[in-house]
């Protein structure tokens, strides 16, 4: 019995496929955003949303950048997270606030030193997600340079001992 050559490598990193799953990714957390607030209310939506906020950000790094490595993206997602709440120091997303609901979603209006702890555990958390997806092992498949019945590619010797027919007691490498 000849035995077909297998490989196991990792997931390859399509940027088209990461574009579209970090978009989806960006649409789920506005949705759990929405629903967090619909649900709950205080600290519990006060802070959870704050670590979808910096989710919502790692999510849109993704997708402008998508061969960013899991860590480069929670780091810049952090970091823009971190440097809207000091802005909110200087009164400027307040004044914003006022004039547009957008403006308040995005930038907020004052400064809260909690905010920075649970931005923290909002890229932590996207850094382990993205980490987790793009290091996993692919399926194990067969090899595409063997032909059915054919040995072919690396592999297909006969290990040492043994007769070089595909008769019993062959085995070939895999």
């Amino acid at each position: 019995m000849i035995r077909t050559p297998r490989t196991r490598t990792r997931v390859e990193r399509d940027p088209v496929r990461v574009r579209l799953t970090a978009g989806a990714a960006a649409l789920l957390t506005v949705a759990a955003g929405a629903g967090l607030r619909a649900v709950s209310g205080g600290d519990v939506a006060k802070y959870g949303g704050d670590a979808l906020y910096t989710l919502l950000i790692l999510a849109l790094v993704v997708l402008v950048a998508p061969r960013a490595t899991p860590w480069k993206a929670a780091a810049v997602a952090l970091a823009v997270s971190w440097g809207v709440e000091f802005l909110q120091l200087t009164g400027l997303p307040a004044t914003l606030s006022r004039q547009s609901t957008a403006a308040r979603l995005v930038l907020g209006s004052t400064f809260n030193a909690p905010d920075l702890l649970w931005y923290a555990v909002g890229a932590a958390a996207g850094w382990l997600v993205v980490a987790g997806t793009r290091g996993a092992p692919a399926p194990v498949t067969a090899s595409p340079s063997a032909a059915p019945g054919e040995p072919s590619g690396s592999g297909s010797r006969p290990r040492a001992g043994s007769s070089g027919s595909a008769g019993a007691g062959t085995t070939y490498g895999g």
